[in-house]
């Protein structure tokens, strides 16, 4: 939503309601999400798990799947987002999946541009040493929905001096 002048209005103050409780205070932004003909229609929509959750859960909502090590897959979600400009949607592993199987993202964080309205898909990557299956309807990923400030560039002759100048991976010390 445009205010008269073109910017963006500040989001509003809104209660949310989870399976944790009732957060006060929590900045909220409208998305248009579509379900798609693969999105089962007895699933919710993506919720967040309690009042501290940053991001809400995304499903496999292809069929049950096999990873083999090293193995790479773009994974449907059934959704398909608008997001308002100004936003950006990140998607990024799941923790538990990440740690105790080796699936993770290909390229993470994966960035939903605010014009992009095709299916939200994953591209899995299973980084364990042997196949893991990947149900339908297994959590599959993270999504949440970040501001994105526009870059002005200002050409300038010589940036100013830091503390760590022009120092690279691993400059500032290992421990």
């Amino acid at each position: 939503m445009q205010a008269a002048s073109g910017a963006t209005p500040p989001a509003a103050v809104v209660y949310l309601d989870v399976p944790g409780g009732v957060e006060e205070g929590v900045e909220s932004v409208s998305v248009l999400v579509q379900r798609l003909d693969n999105y089962p229609a007895d699933w919710p929509l993506p919720a967040y798990a309690t009042a501290g959750s940053a991001a809400v859960d995304l499903r496999n909502a292809g069929p049950t799947l096999t990873l083999p090590p090293l193995g790479r897959q773009l994974v449907p979600t059934g959704l398909a987002i608008a997001l308002p400009p100004g936003f950006e949607a990140q998607i990024r592993p799941r923790s538990g999946l990440a740690l105790k199987r080796g699936i993770s993202i290909v390229n993470t964080p994966c960035t939903i541009d605010s014009d992009y309205r095709g299916e939200v898909r994953i591209p899995l990557v299973n980084l364990d040493g042997a196949p893991q299956e990947v149900a339908h309807g297994e959590r599959i990923a993270q999504l949440l929905v970040l501001p994105v400030p526009r870059i002005e560039w200002q050409d300038v002759p010589a940036l100013p001096e830091s503390e760590r100048g022009a120092g690279g991976f691993v400059s500032t010390g290992r421990h």
